[in-house]
């Protein structure tokens, strides 16, 4: 997608809508706007809107005005640290409406611990690498306290960038990357339209490693649908291997109706696999994992094993065996397992043994007419109405 050109005029603090579950606790700073690639067929982000860089001086004035609105919030606190709702009320009545925005953020930030930063919006390593240098020299003298700055970005652009750059990147401060692995099988990757290749997620994850931050992939059990399947294990799991990344973590696949995969779903042209089948997918997935010292991590609220976190090699058996026993389950078992957890009933699967909570979500099993033979498609429908 071709940029839009950023506009010259400051109008005030500016947030993005997304950023990974593990950066819930992050100030949130954008440096871009949407996303520069936007055609991945099973996201339902960015869509219908235009990339832009926004211009560095206006980054930096979102930085001072948190700075600025932290300052002030200190200034209100007693020698506990606390602040009377009145003053809070008295702070904002001073301020226009497009200060609010930054104030919010520096209130979040302040009650998360203000212990790290996350560029937005899907991939800040698009602007030029002086740029980035400079936003983060100047996030660390205004908030030296900070013990992570994290970004996405694409492989693509990654695995184009030199050496050279990554390293002063590295060194100004940004040690964490998040990148959208997905899969790593050229077939998936061409048929969500993922616009990267086995051999730049490869490039790409190694080059971030290798300057010294950390690394975040993610991967998408069942984005092959059933008839990639194999293909996507067999491929993601080699690719995983030959990085090593720090840290690999599971985002379930969910096809709203914004998302264009939802037509090819609609057509039958894309086969969505089942909970089961997902399981059987991430399962195969763990046990290829070979070699590797990669932390797992499932920290997303759609995921079905909350539980399926570890180190490897050590935790690996552990993180299988919970798969195991979810698809060793009669299938009204694994039918109260998935209902409980999709509800927030459940966040592990030992959990179903609690008969309180089995009762509850036995109910609402029965309320909607749910089966075995049609649990999925029920779910299905939720996570999209919920996304």
């Amino acid at each position: 997608m071709a940029a839009s050109r950023a506009p010259k005029e400051y109008h005030g603090f500016e947030q993005g809508p997304i950023r990974p579950p593990s950066e819930s606790g992050s100030l949130l700073i954008r440096v871009s706007r949407n996303c520069p690639w936007n055609k991945c067929t099973f996201c339902p982000v960015y869509k219908n809107s235009s990339f832009s860089m926004r211009p560095v001086a206006h980054v930096i004035k979102d930085i001072d005005a948190v700075a600025h609105h932290m300052a002030a919030l200190r200034d209100m606190a007693d020698e506990s640290g606390r602040i009377a709702l009145e003053d809070t009320r008295r702070y904002l009545t001073k301020l226009s409406d497009r200060d609010h925005q930054a104030l919010h953020a520096a209130l979040n930030w302040m009650a998360a611990g203000m212990e790290s930063v996350f560029l937005q919006d899907a991939n800040a390593l698009v602007i030029k690498p002086g740029d980035i240098v400079r936003i983060l020299t100047h996030l660390n003298r205004r908030f030296p306290w900070t013990s992570r700055i994290t970004s996405y970005a694409r492989s693509h652009t990654v695995a184009r960038m030199s050496r050279e750059a990554l390293n002063d990147i590295s060194a100004a401060g940004l040690n964490r990357v998040h990148i959208g692995m997905e899969s790593a099988s050229n077939e998936v990757l061409d048929l969500v339209a993922k616009g990267v290749d086995k051999e730049a997620h490869v490039a790409a994850g190694r080059k971030v490693v290798e300057a010294g931050m950390e690394l975040s992939e993610y991967v998408m059990p069942g984005l092959g649908g059933r008839s990639l399947s194999a293909s996507h294990v067999r491929e993601t799991a080699d690719a995983l291997n030959q990085i090593n990344p720090h840290f690999i973590r599971f985002r379930s696949l969910a096809v709203p109706g914004s998302a264009p995969m939802h037509q090819e779903l609609r057509a039958g042209r894309f086969e969505k696999l089942t909970d089961s089948e997902v399981a059987e997918e991430i399962l195969l997935l763990l046990k290829n994992l070979e070699g590797i010292t990669s932390e797992v991590r499932s920290d997303h609220i759609l995921n079905l094993f909350e539980d399926v976190e570890g180190k490897l090699p050590e935790d690996k058996d552990k993180m299988m065996d919970v798969i195991t026993r979810f698809l060793d389950m009669p299938a009204k078992d694994r039918m109260l397992y998935q209902v409980g957890r999709r509800l927030g009933v459940f966040r592990r699967l030992d959990e179903t043994s609690d008969s309180a909570a089995a009762a509850e979500v036995e109910r609402l099993i029965e309320s909607y007419g749910l089966t075995p033979e049609n649990v999925d498609e029920f779910i299905d429908k939720m996570i999209a109405r919920y996304i």
